[in-house]
């Protein structure tokens, strides 16, 4: 078979090579490649004879599991679109996906079917409920319901059935992702971003068919999809995990000889304070969504001194952007690297023009990773997918690239650093502050667990900073924090109020501190300031 162009052919091809080599591992189950491929085969037929048509969308509400993983690629071997909704949603936030892309077949639990049956009528163009667990509902809905081990025995019947002819252009995934306004909005990824981001990130993490990676992250989340998609790429294993706490990756590292696992700053900070035993199978961790505290990536270093670490940054609007090698991490901790193979990344002006060394500017991608837009929204899609300056007079169509809204700059050896998201930079007496730099601080005290900066209205300054920490034990105090932020900051980016909990910070659905709650749990905080 000819190299993989279209994202189930990851896994038909290394099927092809070798189908005893074990694909994934959830609990108790293990698939090897072969297994793998022919349940991909068996859902695309039986999605077929049900009438799927040429680029309908099949949701996947389920939780981490191999039928998971069969329905997405299935559905991209039928031709179909698929679209994984993260298990932690509501059943009010499912029906906005379900309707937004009009899903046609849903796949999902009897447990979970139970909980959606209040909004199902709203979803009118859902016509097949597939339901995993052997069993099948009781109570009647309005759509066909059919059980997945009955649909795959239909599709096996019907091998015969054409696929609908993709190229690698065309749709694959819609990604639902939460934006700075409004509902979560369908990133529309293609077959060849799919395959394409597999490829590169495969190469700069050296990724082997020997790799064992951890999937603790959702499949809904572009960074928990890469690694399945490199996994396959490679011919690796992928052990799906549903983990409860913290403390079960460690163990699940020790039995499964995990090599490679990928996190956000949030659950790294929890995982930095597990106990890792002194000789890790890890060959390499990490970490994207977000800096990555000094503090947490030190505890790291120490725990896993073995273990090589990765420092990414990436959008789902194109996929990954930039790494950092990990023999940089000594000399610039705080960078978030350069640009990952066949992209390349820009740092540019208002105006289009790009920015001196260490002028900050917005992170603009472009490459074969720059997505297909956002489902059904040409708004939003026109402010963040834009043409670039074109240097070539002669070529008469425009290049569109992301321009991602996040604030960087790049240092005099080409290497970038975040400053912030232009969407949460702090504005306050006439400076934008980043939040990220005032975290920093208050992590690099060692008084907190977890810490989050934002802007709330002030009559007054227009914006004022807050800073909400979870604290280690009772001696930490808002003075305390105050005194080492006064010691390591400017009075302009001194927080306004700092709030202490013994709780975990609030997260959101892909395991990120979510600021946005935070902030509006704290928007009336200074309404009855007084504007001198």
């Amino acid at each position: 078979m000819q190299t993989p162009l279209l994202a189930h052919e990851l896994i038909v091809h290394r099927a092809m090579q070798a189908p005893q080599s074990l694909a994934l591992i959830c609990g108790k189950q293990s698939w090897d490649y072969g297994s793998l491929c022919t349940a991909v085969e068996s859902f695309a037929q039986g999605l077929l004879a049900d009438g799927l048509l040429r680029s309908e969308r099949v949701a996947i509400y389920l939780e981490k599991r191999p039928e998971a993983v069969a329905a997405m690629f299935g559905t991209a071997a039928a031709g179909g679109v698929f679209v994984p909704v993260n298990p932690l949603l509501k059943p009010q936030q499912v029906q906005h996906i379900l309707r937004d892309c009009d899903v046609r077949v849903l796949v999902t639990s009897v447990e979970r079917l139970d909980g959606l049956r209040a909004i199902l009528p709203a979803c009118p163009g859902l016509r097949l409920i597939v339901v995993t667990g052997g069993v099948t509902p009781t109570t009647p809905v309005e759509q066909d319901i059919v059980a997945w081990d009955e649909l795959l025995a239909d599709g096996s019947s019907h091998r015969q059935l054409p696929p609908h002819r993709m190229i690698d252009s065309d749709m694959a995934a819609i990604l639902y992702t939460s934006g700075s306004m409004g509902l979560p909005k369908g990133v529309v990824l293609s077959h060849r971003n799919l395959v394409a981001g597999a490829d590169s990130v495969a190469s700069y993490l050296q990724n082997t068919s020997d790799d064992r990676i951890l999937s603790v992250l959702p499949l809904s989340f572009d960074y928990g999809l890469n690694q399945l998609t490199t996994a396959f790429k490679v011919g690796a294993s992928v052990v799906l995990m549903n983990y409860l706490l913290p403390r079960d990756i460690p163990v699940a590292v020790a039995e499964h000889g995990i090599t490679g696992l990928a996190a956000v700053p949030a659950l790294w900070i929890q995982l930095a304070r597990q106990q890792w035993p002194q000789s890790s199978t890890l060959r390499y961790i990490t970490n994207s969504g977000g800096a990555m505290p000094q503090s947490t990536l030190a505890a790291l270093r120490q725990a896993l001194p073995s273990t090589q670490i990765f420092l990414m940054y990436g959008l789902t609007e194109a996929f990954r952007s930039t790494y950092l090698p990990p023999e940089q991490l000594d000399k610039r901790p705080d960078s978030i690297g350069h640009a990952i193979p066949n992209a390349e990344i820009l740092v540019l002006r208002p105006d289009g023009s790009p920015c001196a060394p260490n002028e900050p500017g917005e992170l603009v991608h472009r490459g074969v990773l720059v997505s297909m837009g956002y489902w059904n929204d040409p708004e939003r899609t026109a402010q963040r997918f834009r043409a670039l300056p074109r240097a070539e007079s002669g070529l008469p169509l425009p290049e569109m690239a992301v321009w991602s809204g996040d604030t960087v700059k790049r240092d005099d050896e080409g290497f970038l650093y975040f400053i912030g998201r232009d969407d949460e930079m702090i504005k306050v007496s006439g400076y934008r502050v980043s939040p990220t730099e005032i975290e920093e601080v208050i992590y690099a005290s060692g008084m907190v667990e977890e810490a989050a900066a934002f802007s709330v209205p002030h009559a007054a300054l227009g914006q004022a900073i807050v800073v909400v920490a979870k604290i280690f034990d009772g001696s930490t105090s808002t003075a305390l924090l105050l005194r080492e932020c006064r010691h390591k900051l400017p009075a302009y980016m001194l927080p306004a109020h700092i709030a202490l909990s013994s709780e975990p910070l609030p997260r959101n659905p892909n395991g990120k501190i979510d600021r946005k709650a935070l902030q509006l749990a704290h928007a009336r905080l200074f309404e009855n300031e007084i504007p001198s």
